[in-house]
């Protein structure tokens, strides 16, 4: 016990140190009321962006310079406050449906304090539908700020393999694992996303088979095409598909959580399911993604099922006689 006191007392001392980060941070909940159909919000996203890639033009036409384009990108949408504005708009607008919740009714929702640490004061994001995927709000401000500043690394060291391993630290200290416990596999995938809409900016093909979506033309920007989130949402932006690592503190809570789930996932497990999951796991191999696939439902609960069998043939034998 003494060394778990005094374990929280230094993650309690590291948390008021990262208080302006982390007072926002939320983590997010894609396994309660999954079922739940949401529509989704797919287009009206698109338009927030869009609408955003005319004002920096407008803005920028004189300066031929990328990084005066990306950082009138980052005003519009992003900002320097704790929460980005894109984010807080698809929290607050009745435009963009979210899951229903509850504060108290979340993953994180059963556990003591000491293994949930920030995520117990402030409760969990908002979760919405994007390219059919389940995403938290939190994501947009991922794909935006962290996106920006992925971007910046890489050129500076030129290479995107560099330029993850910072991101990954970030997702270790004050931004996840330290604060909260949790380490999000989907939070490096957003970032990196990010990045890869930056470069798609004025790169063609990051977007496979897609032109930049400016180009050059005499002394003024032209747009070529439409931003598309799902150019760049996908499963792995998904918490109940690409599973958050947990510390000790908090990795059996959640053990025993998941395995309250296996009954939603013996219902319908294509809701938990990926499908043709290696084109994810070469895209992102670089970003140092933590393996807790031992987590996912499609792992976790065959192996409940089996523990049950007995039951459950029983339960089939009964009926069958009746």
């Amino acid at each position: 016990m003494n060394n778990r006191v005094n374990s929280f007392v230094i993650l309690a001392a590291a948390f008021v140190a990262a208080w302006p980060a982390a007072a926002l941070s939320h983590e997010t909940d894609q396994f309660s009321n999954r079922s739940d159909s949401i529509a989704d919000s797919t287009k009206v996203l698109n338009g927030k962006v869009n609408e955003a890639i005319i004002e920096i033009v407008e803005k920028t036409y004189k300066n031929d310079e990328r990084m005066a384009v990306v950082n009138a990108m980052y005003g519009e949408i992003g900002g320097r406050f704790l929460v980005d504005r894109i984010e807080k708009w698809a929290n607050e607008s009745p435009e963009v449906e979210k899951l229903k919740t509850g504060r108290y009714d979340s993953i994180y929702s059963v556990h003591p304090f000491w293994a949930t640490r920030v995520t117990t004061l402030f409760g969990v994001g908002r979760t919405m539908r994007v390219n059919n995927q389940l995403i938290g709000t939190d994501k947009l401000g991922h794909f935006v700020s962290q996106g920006r500043k992925y971007y910046r690394r890489f050129l500076r060291y030129d290479s995107e393999a560099k330029a993850a391993k910072q991101s990954a630290r970030a997702e270790r200290a004050v931004f996840g694992q330290m604060t909260n416990g949790n380490f999000s596999n989907a939070d490096l995938v957003a970032n990196y996303e990010g990045h890869r809409f930056f470069r798609s900016l004025f790169e063609d093909d990051i977007v496979p088979g897609k032109p930049a979506i400016l180009r050059r033309e005499g002394n003024r920007w032209i747009i070529q095409r439409k931003f598309d989130w799902a150019d760049h949402v996908n499963e792995y932006w998904d918490e109940a598909l690409n599973v958050n690592h947990f510390d000790a503190l908090l990795y059996g809570h959640m053990y025993q959580q998941f395995v309250s789930f296996c009954p939603r996932y013996w219902r319908d497990p294509s809701l938990y399911t990926i499908v043709d999951e290696s084109r994810f796991q070469d895209r992102y191999s670089h970003l140092g993604l933590k393996d807790n696939s031992v987590l996912r439902l499609d792992s976790l609960c065959p192996v409940q099922a089996f523990l049950k069998a007995g039951t459950l043939l029983a339960n089939t034998f009964e009926a069958e006689e009746e």
